[in-house]
């Protein structure tokens, strides 16, 4: 029988000793196993801390952005194949999509973060603090990858989704991982992983996987390491007790079962939107992956008076799930992932069942779809109910891990509060409510024991993601029993891996540490206009003086009549008695905007746009005769990703300071400018540079890649130019119509083309059969048919002619075209 492989230390190896066999969840079947035997785990961590820390410590959040981008995109594209692999695990194709899909989804998420970090391996947190009067000694904070790996110990409910994401924050702060999977579902894990290996695009040594429990994994973690756990909370007792995690002071995230509570609020009676709602989320969230959820609905708090409706309400609920095998459509709930995992909610039940009785389901007794229930791990949805939950505290405590749920009575929402903490702690709880003053009474007093409160109601429900939907931008983790860990939550996940220190300076040495101007740092003058550099030429710090301008009182008076702002200070100097003011005083947008004509460039250049202001303070009044000048001082750079038809740019942050005569500062403010980055990827065409290229290029001249003679890629470029002029235009454009706008969008990048596109009309053009005598006379023509397309457009500057690839393209577009394209072919015969 094959065993599941590991990937350590660079290659994929096996355990030595035969396995542990590994049952298809469905039919019973052995057909894997797992061996663990003779991995050396401390040289296993010592590689990723050594090996891929050492490569994403360097890289920055953008370039650990983009990379997660990649790889969510190329799993994407193989995601059918984990999903035959997932139906094993017991797994619907719904419980398979939350699992497969959600885990690339958190790739996606936290690649999105990287636009609020700065565009450096490590981050600047919060704002400087002034430690002295006279502005030369600060503080700041920054935030460094840890030189440790990442050992995240996995439950079996989730293999992929529980991976991806944990590492996806990881990899984003800059740490390698080493992911242990739970034995019974590992096997779909390694199968994750395996691509992520196979694409190449994380750095050797950021994914490690050992599919298997190895008890030593912790004996030799170090302090800059960083440990999580998902599982029972008994086992993350013990190992958050472990000697070595207390000797060196390991940072250690637990993610334990908890005792969800979901109620239901006393306007929800029967009749009403929200009592359908909750019958259909505690249906769900007691079906949805068989109940192995660490989010399930365990306890179903409703009012006294409406216990017996919600009972049968949703018995008729759970009529409908059908059970089976996950592979066929009509079935909506599969098996628990292992027969121990059976035995073990079968225990649980008759545990609660001493306490509580059951109302709905038989542990004896279940029909199943294309499936033998006695060979595979099924179970029935069961439901409890205790009429007495102060009295029977075993449903506050015991937790049966698949389709359990106990319904138990409240009085008044005082009690509903007190029963929901009674579970000592949860990941999650939801309350169901039209009332918004029942939902602010619960959420307050209850917020205290659970990682995170969904208020469910008519109007949120066709967007809300339900009770046990953790997501990657709000925080997963709970108090209590539920582990007391923080997972994801957007920036906070990522924050967990990097280290944070305070750091003490001048502003200057401070600007220069963290990439950010500080104020009161010294200038760097810029050596000319700030807003002629491109993105890559500018760096915190350039600076900018500008010349002075004195406000007139016949500005502030157009100023007014041009905005409608006609506040009293600005245009009646009558009523002053009693005002902070002495004068007719200038608007304070006046003077942001008087500012903006002092600093800002006239001419065309990188400066694509003005992106939005950030911040802005007016000092002290400015009244009409006061005069100004400004401090124009590149403050942060962010990148940015492109969107649509535009070129590459990052946002600069400029600081702006507006003084008056006794270089007194009066106001400032933060706006940002879109800067266009520099084109380094393409050399440009023109004339001088196609005959150079030309005199290069020779019958005997042959392509690095493609089949293509050298008259007919000349030809071929003598037929795109007619296209372009018009001359040619009897075809159609080959592109979908639903991808159009977004392939169009490419000519502005700066990615050079595939060298495996095969031209649309190659066999409309003939492109492999020449159509002249021979390449000089082709070469002559080729330059004709480009001269030709330069007079088209000087004769019509705002046409528009069809491109059987990008669509309809104007004189610009076509100019990017044209050196994307003569590069691209340049290229192709060595001739640049």
């Amino acid at each position: 029988m094959k065993k599941v492989p590991h990937y350590i230390k660079g290659q994929w190896v096996e355990g030595k000793e035969e396995g542990t066999p590994v049952l298809d969840a469905v039919t019973g079947e052995a057909f894997t196993s797992i061996a663990i035997e003779g991995l050396d785990i401390p040289e296993t961590l010592e590689y990723g801390r050594n090996k891929g820390g050492a490569v994403l410590r360097k890289m920055t959040f953008q370039e650990r952005g983009n990379m997660l981008k990649k790889l969510a995109l190329y799993l994407n594209k193989r995601k059918e194949a984990f999903y035959d692999l997932s139906y094993r695990t017991g797994a619907t194709r719904v419980d398979s999509w939350i699992d497969i899909e959600g885990g690339f989804g958190n790739l996606f998420a936290n690649a999105s973060l990287r636009k609020l970090f700065p565009n450096q391996p490590f981050h600047v947190e919060g704002d400087p603090i002034d430690l002295s009067r006279g502005g030369r000694f600060m503080a700041h904070h920054i935030m460094v990858p840890k030189k440790g790996v990442a050992v995240h110990i996995n439950a079996f409910n989730f293999p992929v989704w529980g991976m991806l994401e944990k590492c996806a924050v990881n990899w984003m702060a800059g740490m390698p991982a080493v992911v242990l999977p739970a034995p019974s579902s590992s096997y779909l894990a390694e199968a994750v992983a395996r691509e992520i290996i196979n694409s190449g695009i994380l750095p050797e040594g950021a994914l490690q996987i050992i599919n298997g429990t190895v008890k030593t994994i912790l004996d030799t973690v170090t302090s800059q390491d960083v440990v999580t756990f998902t599982g029972s909370a008994t086992t993350g007792r013990l190992l958050k007790a472990h000697p070595r995690l207390i000797e060196e002071a390991v940072p250690f995230t637990m993610e334990a079962d908890s005792l969800n509570a979901s109620i239901l609020g006393q306007d929800a009676v029967p009749g009403t939107p929200e009592f359908d709602l909750f019958v259909k989320e505690v249906r769900k969230e007691m079906t949805v992956k068989a109940g192995q959820k660490c989010t399930a609905i365990r306890r179903i708090i409703v009012p006294e008076n409406l216990v017996e409706d919600v009972q049968i309400a949703l018995g008729k609920a759970l009529d409908k799930v059908t059970i089976g095998d996950p592979r066929l459509k009509e079935v909506r709930m599969g098996s628990l992932v292992s027969q121990q995992q059976v035995q073990a909610v079968r225990d649980s039940v008759n545990d609660l069942a001493k306490e509580a009785e059951i109302v709905y389901g038989d542990l004896d007794k279940i029909e199943t779809i294309g499936a033998d229930a006695k060979k595979g791990a099924f179970i029935s949805p069961i439901l409890l109910r205790a009429d007495h939950p102060f009295q029977n505290t075993i449903i506050h405590e015991r937790e049966a891990f698949g389709p359990v749920s106990t319904i138990m009575p409240y009085k008044n929402l005082g009690e509903a509060i007190t029963l929901a903490q009674m579970g000592k702690g949860s990941l999650v709880s939801s309350i169901t409510t039209f009332d918004d003053k029942i939902a602010k009474e619960y959420v307050v007093n209850a917020a205290s024991h659970h990682g995170r409160i969904l208020v469910l109601n008519r109007e949120n429900a066709k967007e809300s993601t339900g009770h046990g939907s953790p997501l990657p931008n709000l925080v997963h983790g709970g108090p209590g029993r539920a582990g007391g860990g923080e997972e994801m939550g957007g920036m906070r996940g990522i924050k967990h891996y990097l280290q944070r220190t305070a750091i003490q300076g001048t502003p200057t040495t401070l600007t220069e540490i963290t990439g950010i101007y500080q104020a009161n740092a010294k200038y760097k003058e810029a050596a000319q206009h700030p807003f002629k550099y491109h993105w890559e030429d500018i760096e915190a710090g350039m600076s900018l003086k500008t010349h002075k301008r004195t406000l007139t009182d016949t500005d502030i008076i157009n100023f007014a009549n041009v905005t409608w702002d006609h506040f009293y200070a600005h245009t009646d100097i009558t009523s002053l008695d009693g005002s902070i003011f002495e004068k007719r005083t200038a608007h304070g947008y006046f003077i942001i905007s008087a500012a903006a004509g002092l600093f800002v460039y006239p001419n065309k250049g990188p400066v694509a746009a003005n992106y939005g202001l950030e911040e802005c303070r007016f000092l002290r009044p400015l009244y009409h005769n006061d005069t100004i000048y400004v401090r124009l001082t590149c403050k942060q750079k962010v990148d940015r990703d492109v969107a649509g038809a535009e070129h590459p740019s990052g946002i600069v942050k400029w600081f702006v300071e507006v003084f008056d005569t006794e270089d007194e500062l009066v106001a400032i403010a933060t706006i940002l400018t879109m800067v266009q980055k520099k084109q380094e990827t393409f050399v440009e065409m023109t004339e001088t540079k196609i005959k150079e290229c030309f005199a290069k290029l020779d019958e005997k001249t042959t392509p690095t890649w493609g089949n293509i003679s050298a008259q007919c890629l000349v030809e071929h470029l003598e037929y795109s130019y007619r296209i372009a002029s018009g001359e040619i235009q009897d075809f159609k454009i080959s592109t979908p119509e639903k991808i159009i706008e977004k392939v169009h969008a490419t000519l502005y990048n700066y990615d050079k083309m595939p060298h495996d596109y095969d031209f649309p009309l190659a066999e409309k053009s003939d492109i492999n059969n020449p159509k002249h005598e021979n390449l000089t006379i082709a070469k002559e023509r080729m330059l004709e048919a480009r001269e030709q397309y330069l007079e088209f457009f000087n004769a019509n500057p705002e046409e528009r002619t069809k491109n059987p690839v990008f669509g309809f393209l104007n004189r610009y577009e076509w100019a990017l075209l044209e050196r994307k394209h003569l590069n691209h072919h340049f290229e192709q015969f060595n001739l640049l």
